[in-house]
């Protein structure tokens, strides 16, 4: 119950504070809603509001899942083969300096305004931290564990296997727990470069249209997608890596 309240507390007081700015100041609603209008807003659009949600939902969640894969897959293969480390790092590093936006419109150019495009921005948002956690969590492995390995003669394969590996799941988990956040980002960004539905785009046409009652109302389902999202992956880890 106190892990509940907490949040809740702090809900209800940035609710609050949202609410005394709008009264105190007398804002209009094209300027700043009331979160009263806002929750009008999302009731009377509901339906509206959920047939744009699932896109963006299928799109989040298949980015993530591909991020996870390819993550874990170059994360192996920077780890066991460390010539490749040289050549592919720096790469991996230059690719995430690049921001997303600059990249987004050419994945709609070669993919098109369907679902891969809006995937393959997720997957690029979420693939560098899963990378980058689960290599150094090999990487990183406690070098008394190997040496104890090495010296009862273990395979390299098997001290991979069952050493190195479990020992880098902790830190695995972590970089998920980061792309889970960074996955309704990616969703929603290669919504805003180009597509015909999803949350992403509802916003921008309630942009254009200076209903900034129904952007908030948009922003809050994003909110609740990603909190979900987040929170189901924590547990679900919480599970599965319970050392």
């Amino acid at each position: 119950m106190i892990l509940l309240a907490r949040p809740i507390f702090i809900t209800i007081g940035l609710l609050l504070l949202w609410q005394s700015i709008v009264m105190l100041w007398d804002l209009p609603t094209y300027l700043l809603p009331s979160p009263w209008q806002v929750l009008i807003t999302l009731r009377d659009n509901l339906s509206l509001i959920t047939s744009h949600t699932i896109p963006t939902l299928i799109e989040m969640l298949l980015g993530f899942l591909f991020g996870i894969l390819s993550g874990c897959i170059a994360g192996f293969m920077l780890a066991f083969f460390r010539p490749l480390t040289l050549w592919f790092l720096p790469l991996l590093i230059i690719s995430q300096a690049i921001p997303i936006f600059a990249i987004a419109p050419l994945l709609v150019i070669w993919l098109g305004y369907g679902l891969a495009s809006k995937i393959a921005t997720t997957l690029l948002m979420t693939f560098f931290p899963i990378t980058s956690a689960l290599y150094d969590g090999l990487h990183h492995t406690h070098p008394g564990w190997l040496d104890l390995a090495n010296t009862m003669n273990g395979k390299k394969w098997r001290i991979f296997c069952y050493i190195q590996i479990p020992a880098a799941l902790p830190s695995l988990a972590s970089g998920i727990r980061i792309a889970a956040v960074a996955a309704p980002i990616g969703a929603i960004m290669g919504e805003w470069v180009g597509s015909s539905q999803g949350l992403g785009y509802l916003m921008l046409n309630a942009n254009a249209r200076l209903q900034i009652d129904m952007m908030f109302a948009t922003l809050l389902v994003i909110i609740i997608l990603a909190l979900a999202l987040y929170f189901c992956v924590d547990k679900l880890l919480r599970m599965l890596v319970t050392w």
